[in-house]
């Protein structure tokens, strides 16, 4: 386990990627989860706590949030969309197979009535069809915004 660009960590709320020491050390009681899309930045808040951000995702175990579709769009902006039902979110979120869209901080949604075929998410380590999103949102067929390929910047900060 190594720290990617640390340096980056410096400088601030800007588009340089890093992945600081601290993900594998800082226990916390709240993350802050940003966005930044077409050069604006939003941000929530998710009371969770963990002995740090590693141990939280990196077992792959599915861990559930309650913020609500709203707050997960409302982090994308006006654009945001995902399809009307599933709308499984958390931590390690994906669909009911292991060949399923998924995200790492996220959540995911299908047009049909269970979590077998979802094709929509918003969240922060994202696969799937549209594997070039890993941060942002991608939605197909029935997204309740039209489909959409959105790319962000993402922040994740820890309390």
């Amino acid at each position: 386990m190594s720290s990617v660009s640390p340096e980056n960590g410096d400088t601030g709320l800007d588009n340089l990627e890093t992945l600081l020491p601290t993900y594998w050390s800082t226990s916390f009681t709240k993350i802050c989860l940003g966005m930044k899309v077409d050069g604006v930045t939003r941000f929530f808040r998710v009371d969770k706590a963990a002995a740090s951000l590693y141990a939280l995702i990196a077992d792959g175990q599915y861990r559930a949030t309650s913020l609500g579709r709203d707050a997960w769009k409302g982090l994308v902006g006006p654009k945001a969309s995902l399809q009307r039902n599933c709308n499984r979110e958390g931590f390690n979120t994906q669909g009911n197979s292991k060949s399923n869209p998924k995200v790492r901080i996220g959540i995911i949604a299908n047009e049909q009535n269970e979590c077998n075929s979802p094709d929509s998410r918003i969240g922060f380590g994202g696969w799937g069809p549209v594997a070039e999103v890993p941060c942002g949102n991608v939605a197909r067929h029935g997204g309740d915004n039209e489909d959409q390929t959105i790319r962000a910047f993402g922040y994740i900060f820890v309390q």
